[in-house]
């Protein structure tokens, strides 16, 4: 299942027939890093079977798995060998290489090793439903979510996305919720069947930026409300909707560390091996319960006009969207990948 939801908004009127999904995506199938390259990026299948499909459609979702392969070799390895390049110049000609000279030895001492580092893969979950004008990814980083869109955006012509935006900010609903005082109970509390849980950050605004970290902690307490006075405000908020699933709240919306709690796959039956097609169906059906009544706690959703929702993408966080033709990349800092189906 998802471990983090990021949610995306689709412009309106993209709504590609399975088929041709499938014909793109197949454009930038993914292929292996090469003897010399450090990076790979393409779509897979989700189901994991070889040449299968590469876009999966259960109860009306669509699902794509997003494949980036790294290679890496470390810093000091390649300025050892670059330098030991160095000195047989030095002592065959009796001079020191220059910059340019040691910069080109130490590319060609990274391409020297490159065949001898180990590949390193990490999967991105993406699914798409057409009827809500949702796209909805896993990933867990700014590089990933980077990598993503980037991807997306390169293969499905006429495709445009757009962060999802509230009118009340995650982080100015965390601060009211976590003020709410006992005294005056309806006074900031958590709307709907949203809880608060045990655990939140908060951080300053000012030159220090103070870090302070709750975990397994009773947050309804005049302490946590002191440092909220102070001026320190909620980055991440761990909450629970209706007993069926957990999630920590962050000041970009994002929902990470996404649980199903206990009940919610009780009448889990197994369709395949791999169980794919009910894990899908159980747990987007959640999500897309579960999502407009957070965009609801949170004021609901802020919209945009039509020229600026056709002419824009989309980074983490409430930095200014990126158009789509312009999009830049971060690098994919290399990384364990959580292995097993999304849901």
């Amino acid at each position: 299942m998802f471990k983090n939801v990021t949610i995306y908004r689709l412009a309106p009127g993209w709504s590609p027939s399975l088929e041709a999904m499938e014909a793109a995506l197949d454009t930038t199938r993914f292929v292996p890093c090469g003897a010399t390259q450090d990076k790979s990026v393409g779509w897979v299948e989700p189901r994991g079977e070889d040449h299968g499909p590469l876009v999966e459609s259960v109860a009306g979702q669509r699902i794509l798995k997003l494949r980036i392969e790294t290679k890496g070799v470390p810093g000091s390895v390649v300025r050892e060998k670059a330098q030991e390049a160095a000195d047989q110049i030095e002592a065959s000609t009796g001079r020191k290489p220059g910059k340019k000279e040691t910069k080109a030895l130490r590319e060609d001492a990274l391409l020297a090793l490159l065949p001898q580092a180990f590949a390193r893969q990490m999967n991105v979950w993406v699914w798409i439903d057409l009827q809500n004008g949702w796209l909805v990814t896993d990933a867990s980083s700014q590089g990933k979510l980077d990598e993503v869109v980037t991807a997306l955006v390169r293969v499905f012509d006429g495709l445009t996305i757009t962060l999802l935006q509230t009118q009340v900010t995650p982080q100015t609903a965390m601060t009211q919720w976590l003020s709410a005082t006992s005294t005056d109970p309806d006074e900031g509390a958590v709307p709907g069947g949203f809880a608060v849980e045990r655990e939140c950050e908060l951080k300053s605004g000012d030159e220090e930026k103070s870090v302070v970290k709750f975990t397994r902690h009773n947050l309804a307490t005049d302490e946590v409300r002191k440092h909220i006075v102070e001026g320190k405000l909620p980055t991440r908020l761990a909450m629970s909707w209706e007993g069926r699933i957990g999630f920590m709240l962050t000041e970009s919306l994002q929902l990470k560390k996404l649980a199903f709690l206990e009940g919610v796959f009780d009448d889990r039956a197994n369709d395949d091996e791999s169980g794919f097609d009910t894990d899908v169906a159980l747990s987007t059906g959640e999500l897309q319960k579960l999502i407009p009544e957070l965009v609801e706690a949170l004021g609901g959703e802020q919209t945009f006009d039509a020229a600026t929702a056709s002419a824009s993408a989309t980074s983490v966080g409430n930095e200014a969207s990126l158009a789509t033709a312009t999009m830049t990349q971060e690098p994919v800092t290399a990384e364990a990948d959580e292995e097993g189906p999304p849901f």
